[in-house]
């Protein structure tokens, strides 16, 4: 196009060559969008359709509900019938088993921990990247929290990971399947038989979520979902379920979810366990009856539009899709996504700020779901100002230890998380994709 450059004067040819490339340059810039983030046009310019979670069926189910209550003239309540029909729906989903609902997924690890009767004072292994839910209850049984690094490039730990931790004090593992994404569950589950620890799987981003053809939630010895408004199902504005295949081991998640209460034994027994009461309602399991029947059409449509997503990034170089577990098939609470800063000339909050501008909903960083990095674990505050559990002269272990997970600040780092729904479909997520195009054509380097 410019012809063949002849050798000249010493540095002419260099800003001869300077002068074309940033000729070339300026061209390209004209033919790109101007960003939203520098005053453009947005590409995403109306509200992307809502999850419509909550429909007509659900309504009708609390109304029949109501209308019962006011013929009867008795008020409905917990462990009533709609509270043992949504338990039974939800363990044939799992695939046969035991469920309980309860009112959080908070209190579902909380009740899950409790129904093992580990030792106050033991270490609890708990993987680093969970929400601050999935990792409290262990204190506040006066267990310390051990946090697991994560698997190199990802948000779930791994059984390497996992295996690091393993002393003499531990009592337990919590394994949370973080985004929807199956964690290494099998070799993890190996991992803690050959050490003799139970494991407690911690589903709530997850449902529906399936690794070598089994849920996510039937590895373990017990598992834990939330049922809160903004998950796969719910069962109205908050509420958790505690799953379990062990009959025995269902009845002391029973008695720990309702104050001790003698489940499954002989009649004369009393309380049987301190507890509180943790029980779901029977008017959130009305609901939960409802959505359990969505809930297989629900993760369906995730994964189509994920592949759909997947599809359209095929031919881009600021972002990819991370690699799943072999096997793993994942229900996509938020999706994750990698940058590459190589391909870019901007870093990933800058890429992140120009996609928010144009109108993709994402969080840029998913370090604000590392709860070991927040106030209350570095200052150890779970019981006034005791320190306890690490401060007490009953643990054994070493109160000031850290835990630096360099996998998970490095995930965190060069990842970050797209939004979905299941309402979404291939118009959705074309406007996605040529809103990252948009911004791939304006910070991209020169190939």
């Amino acid at each position: 196009m410019f012809g063949v450059f002849q050798p000249c004067q010493t540095g002419c040819q260099t800003k001869v060559l300077h002068y074309f490339i940033g000729i070339m340059k300026i061209k390209t810039l004209k033919t790109h969008e101007k960003l939203a983030i520098h005053g453009g046009p947005k590409t995403i310019s109306s509200p992307f359709p809502g999850r419509g979670l909550i429909g007509r069926q659900e309504k009708a189910a609390v109304n029949a509900l109501f209308d019962e209550a006011i013929r009867t003239g008795n008020a409905f309540g917990y462990n009533g019938p709609s509270e043992e029909r949504y338990a039974c729906e939800f363990a044939k989903f799992m695939g046969g088993g035991y469920a309980d609902g309860v009112n959080s997924g908070t209190t579902a690890v909380y009740v899950a921990l409790r129904a093992l009767d580990i030792d106050p004072f033991t270490e609890v292994i708990v993987s680093s990247i969970t929400d601050p839910g999935g990792m409290m209850p262990v204190a506040m049984l006066n267990c310390v929290p051990i946090p697991a690094d994560t698997i190199p490039g990802g948000y779930n730990t791994g059984p390497e990971e996992i295996e690091k931790l393993i002393s003499p004090l531990t009592s337990a593992i919590v394994v949370a399947h973080i985004g929807g994404e199956p964690a290494d569950i099998e070799g993890i589950v190996k991992v803690a038989k050959r050490h003799r620890i139970p494991v407690v799987e911690d589903c709530s981003q997850s449902h529906g979520a399936e690794l070598n053809g089994r849920k996510v939630g039937a590895f373990g010895d017990v598992a834990a979902f939330s049922t809160m408004f903004g998950k796969h199902h719910c069962t109205g504005g908050q509420g958790g379920v505690v799953f379990t295949r062990n009959e025995k081991l269902y009845q002391r998640v029973r008695q720990a979810s309702d104050r001790g209460k003698p489940f499954g034994l002989p009649a004369g027994s009393t309380n049987t366990m301190a507890s509180l009461n943790f029980n779901l309602s029977d008017l959130a399991a009305a609901i939960g009856i409802v959505q359990l029947k969505k809930l297989p059409s629900i993760v369906r449509r995730r994964r189509g539009f994920v592949a759909r997503l997947a599809r359209g990034l095929r031919g881009l170089r600021s972002v990819s899709l991370p690699l799943e577990l072999p096997g793993a098939k994942s229900s996509y609470w938020f999706l994750r996504m990698r940058f590459h800063p190589e391909q870019m000339n901007c870093d990933k909050e800058t890429f992140c700020k120009a996609l928010a501008a144009e109108g993709v909903s994402l969080n840029p960083c998913y370090r604000a779901a590392m709860p070991h990095l927040m106030d209350w674990y570095k200052n150890r505050r779970v019981f006034g100002r005791s320190g306890a559990p690490w401060m007490s002269p009953l643990y054994k272990g070493d109160p000031q230890r850290r835990f630096p997970c360099p996998n998970a600040m490095a995930s965190t780092a060069e990842q970050f998380n797209l939004t979905l729904s299941e309402s979404w479909d291939a118009k959705q997520a074309a406007a996605i994709l040529r809103a990252i195009e948009k911004v791939e054509a304006a910070f991209g380097r020169e190939k």
